[in-house]
């Protein structure tokens, strides 16, 4: 997908969830009293934001994510600078999570900072110059500023949701004639409510595509790299969750994961008849030479995360 084509879906996109927030709200306000709304409406935004502000602090916790300084990881440090400032950025904390699974993910917000981290899985599963994609990848997330665009873009089926259930839980109680049509733009409400989310989650697929051109910019060979690190990260993913059914509990941030852990055996069923000794790029050539089913769309359209297979396509025309 060209880079144009990129910012026009996710304008578009932006503007849909945008427009339909507005219109629903203009009727509902208009249709009912507006305190009671008005003042949920500023609970949901306010949770979000103060959710935003402490989740560095929750995912340090939830995924064992300690700071490491340049004297313990002296390589991976310089790494880190090095492609910061190639992105233009300030140096992030360079944290690793203690976690098996190979996976990485920045995350950030106004009292935390910025951090990127990676797994200890990932450093045990890839080769130095696949973790250097890896990482330009999560500085792209940081440069575009991608934790405050799903935030923002979150929050508004989160609206739609709990004033829709607010909704039909006061018609259900209420026996006043006017709680019909109160229980109709609950309905309504939270249809959009699964309508936004839906849009929510391609703008978080876009995101993945923007953050992987970002990473094959600022890396010599990067679309390579990333491609034969993504292939590995997907293939061992999969692998390790059929041994370890307990990684399931990583999935409460999973769409800050460069790879969603959760569809890592869809994704990997075009590798499932691979050996473990073929070479980085033959895997990646066995994945591209496969077809994209129609049930591999279905299930994208609900995944963070795009297509393997159509991510690394991505990669290769940059290439």
């Amino acid at each position: 997908m060209s880079l144009w084509k990129l910012r026009l879906s996710l304008i578009g996109t932006l503007a849909i969830i945008i427009g339909l927030s507005t219109l629903f709200f203009t009727i509902v306000l208009s249709l009912t009293g507006l305190f009671n709304y008005l003042t949920l409406a500023i609970f949901v935004i306010s949770f979000n934001i103060i959710q935003w502000l402490i989740a560095p602090y929750l995912i340090d916790a939830i995924y064992r994510v300690k700071q490491v300084s340049k004297s313990d990881e002296p390589k991976l440090y310089d790494m880190v600078e090095q492609l910061s400032q190639k992105s233009g950025i300030k140096t992030p904390k360079l944290m690793i999570a203690k976690i098996p699974l190979p996976n990485a993910f920045a995350y950030n917000s106004p009292i935390a900072g910025s951090r990127v981290a990676v797994t200890e899985g990932l450093l045990k599963t890839l080769d130095s110059e696949e973790v250097e994609a890896v990482v330009g990848h999560e500085l792209g997330h940081l440069k575009h500023r991608d934790v405050q665009v799903m935030m923002f873009v979150s929050i508004l089926p989160a609206l739609f949701y709990y004033i829709g259930y607010s909704m039909l839980l006061s018609s259900r109680y209420s026996r006043e004639e006017r709680e019909g049509g109160t229980a109709v733009i609950g309905i309504i409400s939270i249809a959009l409510y699964w309508i936004l989310t839906l849009f929510t989650l391609y703008i978080s697929r876009l995101r993945e595509y923007f953050a992987d051109r970002h990473s094959a910019t600022i890396v010599e060979d990067g679309p390579r790299k990333l491609s034969e690190g993504l292939a590995k990260i997907v293939y061992s993913t999969k692998n390790m969750k059929k041994i370890n059914r307990n990684t399931g509990n990583l999935h409460s941030f999973k769409a800050l994961f460069i790879s969603d852990p959760d569809h890592a055996e869809a994704d990997a069923t075009s590798i499932t008849h691979m050996r473990s000794q073929l070479g980085d790029q033959k895997l990646v050539e066995e994945v591209l030479r496969k077809e994209v089913t129609t049930l591999d769309k279905v299930v994208e359209v609900f995944s963070t995360h795009p297509n393997i297979v159509k991510r690394l396509r991505a990669l290769k025309e940059i290439a």
